[in-house]
């Protein structure tokens, strides 16, 4: 993600603050929440950083979900040649 996407959005300062290690996984999240950007036109909270925290959530879960059906599927393949 670009650097000026933080400014925008108000988080560079939060951003700069963190490990360079952390900065790499900070902007997948931001990446996370602009994927998801659509729903959160519609919802107007109190606190503007809800819906992007649950958009970061969301991506999140769905890439969880992925990964245990993935799981799931090797260790079928496993128990099939046992």
């Amino acid at each position: 993600m670009m650097q000026s996407s933080h400014s925008e959005s108000g988080w560079d300062a939060f951003r700069r603050a963190l490990r360079p290690t952390d900065q790499e996984v900070f902007d997948r999240l931001v990446e996370y929440a602009q994927l998801h950007t659509d729903p959160s036109t519609v919802h107007k909270p109190l606190f503007v950083e809800t819906p992007i925290l649950l958009s970061i959530l969301l991506e999140q879960q769905l890439q969880i979900d992925d990964l245990e059906e993935r799981l799931d599927h090797f260790e079928d393949d496993l128990n099939g040649q046992g």
